[in-house]
């Protein structure tokens, strides 16, 4: 049995729409307290809890149908998905909790195959998973709720980037344009698993390169595309985002695959949700690229320019192929530029 042939979309391409969350959420008020110290008001990757002048709590929760057929590389990309969240804020991660849902009729090595990979993955975040919930449903879901810590002087929010500031994307794009392609037959050769192992590689390494250099503001790039997610930074900081097309990262054969059409159904949504504070002055290879929902993507990073080349030094020393996409400078929206 095949668990994509289960799930009508997968992965992070299957999150509600941003326009419509960001629609229901305006009805939605926001707990208050003095402690909380990322909340709803704005959101951010996840929430985040004071208990002393040292310690705080980092909260999320993440979990999607499946996106590939493997059961163990799937419970292992929805628990890097998961993970990395606490990551983009700054944290470590430290408990984990499974949110599941399979149809009983799915063989019961398979579901085991799907927490074994996520338990690695929880395993090697230094983190332990330590239970969970799951329900019977027609449609596979997994994913993880991850309790992690930071200090509270240690916050990466989306809302601290400065005019002045590089802007570093620590993984390739393409993994939403690589999986349609597998779905639709013209994936070629090394795509998939290409793609496979950037959605398993934790940003673990990554967070912990950039703590020294005390990033302005960090988010991980998901469901949301490149473009989606620094839409959300740029306006949050009240700056403008410059996105250079051709340093954008790209998986093999994604650039080639957008340039040949392939999209995913998350590719209209995020141009709706985005589309509107965005100009591009690149072709529609690069803009399918950045709007492209990524699933367990990489952190966008922005600090100031002069630490842009030590953190890069630093990532790659740490084996992350980190790359420089961009800048912020004065102003308001994202533009994608040739």
């Amino acid at each position: 049995m095949r668990l994509t042939e289960l799930a009508q979309s997968g992965g992070c391409a299957a999150k509600y729409s941003a326009a419509r969350l960001e629609t229901l959420l305006r009805a939605f008020v926001p707990a208050e307290s003095a402690d909380l110290l990322v909340g709803l008001d704005p959101a951010d990757d996840a929430a985040v809890y004071r208990l002393d002048d040292e310690r705080a709590l980092v909260f999320t929760v993440d979990f999607f149908p499946p996106l590939v057929d493997d059961p163990y590389d799937f419970g292992a990309i929805a628990a890097t998905n998961a993970l990395n969240d606490v990551f983009a804020m700054g944290g470590t991660p430290l408990l984990a909790l499974s949110v599941a849902a399979f149809p009983e009729s799915l063989p019961t090595e398979t579901v085991a195959a799907v927490f074994a990979g996520a338990d690695d993955q929880v395993r090697a975040a230094g983190a332990i998973l330590a239970g969970g919930h799951t329900i019977r449903d027609a449609e596979p879901k997994y994913g993880l709720a991850v309790i992690g810590t930071v200090h509270p002087d240690g916050i990466w929010p989306k809302a601290g980037a400065r005019p002045g500031d590089s802007l570093l994307l620590t993984k390739p794009l393409g993994t939403g344009i690589v999986l349609q392609a597998v779905r639709d037959g013209v994936a070629p050769p090394g795509a998939l698993e290409a793609a496979v192992a950037a959605m398993r590689t934790l940003n673990a390494a990554a967070a912990e390169a950039l703590r020294a250099l005390r990033p302005n503001a960090v988010t991980d790039v998901t469901g949301f595309g490149l473009l989606g997610h620094a839409h959300e930074l740029a306006s949050r900081s009240g700056v403008r985002v410059e996105l250079d097309a051709s340093a954008l990262p790209a998986l093999p054969a994604a650039r080639e695959l957008a340039a040949d059409g392939v999209r995913t159904g998350g590719d209209p949504r995020n141009r709706e949700f985005a589309g509107p504070h965005v100009t591009i002055d690149a072709d529609e290879a690069a803009a399918a690229l950045a709007y492209d929902p990524q699933t367990a993507g990489g952190l966008l990073v922005s600090l100031p320019e002069e630490r842009g080349a030590v953190a890069l030094a630093a990532l790659r020393g740490a084996g992350v192929d980190a790359c420089r996409i961009g800048r912020v400078v004065d102003g308001a929206g994202v533009h994608l530029g040739s």
